[in-house]
């Protein structure tokens, strides 16, 4: 799915998205140390890079990273929150029209952001970045339903009043979309979890885009569910949120 505000959609959600959006566990590195031969090194072309948890893994790696974001807050907020990284890079642009040179980056990595993507002008793109033999790399922090009520009903809070999640649910990738995109390309989970207070809930909650503002006559009955669901499952003030951090990884 295209959505034509994609740029624009977390413009008003930046703050809580610094705050309480999950960030990426440090195993992804370990296994494409093993997997893709990750070095210090490599460059690296953190598309939607946004607030900067992904890059931030890799500068702590000791890697080089351009930062590629075209909305503004995100972007500002990426670098504010990197402002301490010699190694990192911000820059204004897209997926589709990165700006940076034939062949300058070793490794393409996309956390929560491949679903903007209009995927074959990507795909061009980043074919023409990519080194001889480069890697691209697809992050996602996914909820854990099975096993997890909390999650679960959760999710069920999303699907009743978010403004448009089924949509951005729907666009979510998938290994038949990913399949499409990649030549060849493995797929690994990592488990992810945040422990929450009952404001970072709120928090994390209204940082997605599909989530209602204030004013919109889904917002209160949403958060009154949401306080129905912290109550039921706190312990000592707390809930736990499990996630899965699915990675896809290959060549393009």
């Amino acid at each position: 799915m295209t959505f034509t505000d994609a740029k624009q959609r977390f413009s008003t959600r930046v703050a809580d998205y610094v705050r309480y959006r999950p960030s990426y566990p440090s195993a992804l590195i370990d296994l494409l140390r093993a997997d893709c031969a990750l070095r210090s090194g490599h460059v690296i072309a953190d598309i939607g890079s946004g607030t900067g948890f992904l890059s931030e893994l890799f500068l702590k790696n000791g890697n080089r990273v351009y930062g590629v974001e075209p909305n503004k807050d995100m972007r500002q907020a990426g670098e504010e929150y990197l402002a301490s990284y010699d190694g990192f890079s911000s820059i204004d642009a897209c997926a589709e029209a990165t700006t940076l040179d034939d062949a300058s980056v070793d490794f393409i990595t996309a956390g929560q952001s491949f679903h903007w993507f209009v995927p074959d002008q990507a795909r061009h793109e980043f074919v023409r970045i990519l080194k001889p033999g480069g890697w691209m790399v697809i992050a996602w922090n996914d909820r854990r339903m099975e096993e997890a009520p909390f999650t679960r009903a959760y999710e069920g809070i999303l699907e009743r009043f978010g403004t448009d999640y089924k949509n951005v649910k729907d666009s979510y990738p998938e290994a038949d979309r990913i399949r499409g995109f990649f030549s060849t390309f493995a797929q690994r989970d990592l488990p992810n979890h945040q422990v929450l207070d009952w404001d970072s809930l709120r928090g994390r909650l209204r940082s997605s885009s599909f989530t209602p503002a204030e004013g919109h006559p889904n917002f209160v009955p949403m958060m009154e569910e949401l306080r129905k669901l912290f109550d039921a499952h706190q312990q000592n003030g707390q809930v736990r949120m499990d996630y899965f951090t699915r990675i896809y990884y290959g060549q393009l």
